[in-house]
């Protein structure tokens, strides 16, 4: 049986199998949830686990090691930057969760921590950003 739940915490800190990082499509050391991320994981780990991929597109996600994280996995989905919610915002939003959910189904992981995609520097409307991912994740 799944079940969804809310915790107020940083993701950096949580024990479950993996945390998905709020990715730029180039997968590298940014600002926001991304960098607090590759700076608990350790920079230099993260770029190593990250070599040879470069890119996902928006709305998908890659998986990575956790490196010195608690959590066993990274999984780095990319949301989309909005603009103003005519530009398919919102199925790319939905897209990326669901990308992220389908990589912890291959995997095999049983816990998997989200922050909420692509509503800090990529200024998707927390509100509306919210309300996709419950419905992406049910």
């Amino acid at each position: 049986m799944s079940s969804i739940s809310f915790v107020k915490a940083s993701i950096t800190d949580l024990d479950c199998d993996a945390i998905v990082n709020a990715a730029n499509d180039r997968l590298m050391y940014g600002g926001g949830v991304c960098g607090c991320i590759f700076r608990a994981a350790g920079v230099e780990k993260l770029k190593k686990e990250l070599e040879g991929i470069c890119f996902c597109p928006t709305g998908g996600a890659v998986i990575t090691a956790g490196c010195d994280l608690k959590a066993r996995y990274i999984i780095h989905a990319v949301g989309p930057i909005y603009q103003d919610g005519l530009h398919d915002e919102a199925r790319l939003l939905s897209s990326a969760y669901k990308s992220s959910l389908e990589l912890a189904t291959e995997h095999r992981l049983g816990s998997i921590a989200f922050s909420l995609i692509s509503s800090g520097i990529y200024r998707y409307p927390k509100r509306e950003a919210f309300i996709i991912a419950l419905k992406s994740c049910a």
